[in-house]
């Protein structure tokens, strides 16, 4: 009971760094299911995706309100997006694919997003990525293909270990689609629900699910954004960043050693 309990107040502290930050907290939602819980790993990971699938449709209300939404980026990433997050699923559920291989796979990725945050959160600039150079780099392609490559190339990620990826979609949508940070942030939240859905559809019917606990636990983090979301007024999400990427670094390391 008390480990319930716990798991649940975890769940909720995760909607809440959802809430402040916009984004990377979705990523502890798996250690938090597989450690506290004790859910198998590719069960966690499925329903992972259904968290972060619900976390991010719930993000993404204020955003389209205020219009930081493009269907037309949308149009581009989404459905690549989708093919490679069922395709990734399909991919994690086949017997050769040990929980060990996703467990490093996911804490690898937990390193690269927790670096990405540190050097988001310590820079001094509001958009990190100006600097990086809208220079195109894709002359080779068309952008429209670079960006739907980027798509299959995320979605499979998801896909495989139940991130959002949003860490990987923002950069690309800035770079490669030239898309202003803020209807980045808006746009890649419709992205990441989509893919969420598709990837949830490739673990369907080959990874046992707890139904009750995937309820529950949605619940539980979707109340922490919406309360994360009313906090975010009242503190500098950027400071809060750079400190949430040193604990997932920390998480990211556990993983590694505990696989």
């Amino acid at each position: 009971m008390l480990i319930t309990v716990i798991g649940h107040l975890l769940a909720i502290c995760i909607g809440i760094s959802l809430g402040l930050i916009g984004g990377g907290g979705s990523i502890l939602a798996a250690p938090v299911l597989i450690y506290v819980m004790s859910v198998p790993a590719k069960s966690a990971f499925a329903m992972t995706l259904v968290i972060v699938g619900v976390a991010s449709l719930i993000g993404a209300i204020p955003h389209w309100r205020q219009g930081n939404v493009n269907p037309k980026i949308i149009a581009l990433f989404a459905p690549a997006s989708m093919l490679g997050a069922y395709l990734g699923a399909r991919l994690a559920s086949l017997p050769f694919i040990t929980p060990t291989i996703q467990l490093v796979t996911f804490g690898v990725m937990m390193l690269i997003a927790s670096i990405t945050m540190i050097r988001k959160g310590a820079s001094k600039s509001e958009n990190p990525l100006d600097k990086a150079g809208h220079s195109d780099r894709h002359t080779v392609i068309p952008k429209w293909l670079a960006i739907a490559l980027e798509g299959l190339a995320v979605g499979t990620l998801t896909g495989f270990i139940g991130i959002g990826g949003g860490f990987l979609v923002i950069p690309a949508l800035v770079l490669l689609g030239k898309t202003p940070m803020k209807e980045a942030v808006g746009t890649s939240l419709i992205i990441l629900a989509l893919k969420s859905v598709t990837g949830f559809a490739g673990y369907f019917g080959h990874v046992p699910i707890d139904w009750t606990l995937l309820l529950s636990f949605t619940i539980a983090s979707s109340a922490g954004i919406l309360l994360g979301s009313y906090l975010n007024q009242f503190v500098s999400a950027k400071q809060l960043e750079k400190g949430f990427g040193y604990f997932v670094l920390a998480v990211a390391v556990f993983v590694l050693i505990k696989r």
